[in-house]
């Protein structure tokens, strides 16, 4: 039986739930060579607040946020393989498609995608980002 190996970093904000209490979730769990991570979203890692108001600006923090859990489970921007994203407004889906080729666009391919538009659990969240990526070989 291979082993299932839980991430934590402090590079990325872990949030609970309701005020004082763990959520009850790792930030990503590696098995076999694949980092399956959480979702998460435009927080400030240190301070756990929303970073802003501006959509993009909230988009580029929230996929700053999950590269930094793939890295330190230990995967890059690039051996990432799928995204499921979580956009408030169907309105801002253009400029969620903008940041998103923007972030990606260095890499060789575009991850697998999944977009749904639901309202996240956080007031004032206006995108969440789960992925699963393959840790590097180098």
């Amino acid at each position: 039986m291979s082993t299932i190996e839980a991430i934590t970093t402090t590079d990325a904000p872990v949030v609970g739930f309701s005020t004082g209490t763990a959520a009850p979730l790792s930030q990503a769990l590696v098995h076999n060579g694949t980092i399956y991570c959480s979702g998460t979203g435009p927080l400030d890692p240190q301070t756990r607040t929303i970073v802003s108001d501006d959509f993009e600006t909230q988009v580029r923090q929230t996929l700053t946020n999950l590269i930094a859990v793939v890295e330190a489970a230990g995967g890059r921007k690039d051996t990432v393989l799928k995204c499921t994203c979580y956009v408030r407004d169907r309105e801002n889906f253009p400029a969620f498609n903008g940041v998103y080729r923007e972030f990606f666009g260095e890499n060789p391919h575009f991850p697998a995608r999944t977009t749904i538009i639901a309202t996240p659990h956080r007031t004032g969240v206006q995108v969440e980002i789960e992925c699963i990526a393959a840790v590097a070989e180098d």
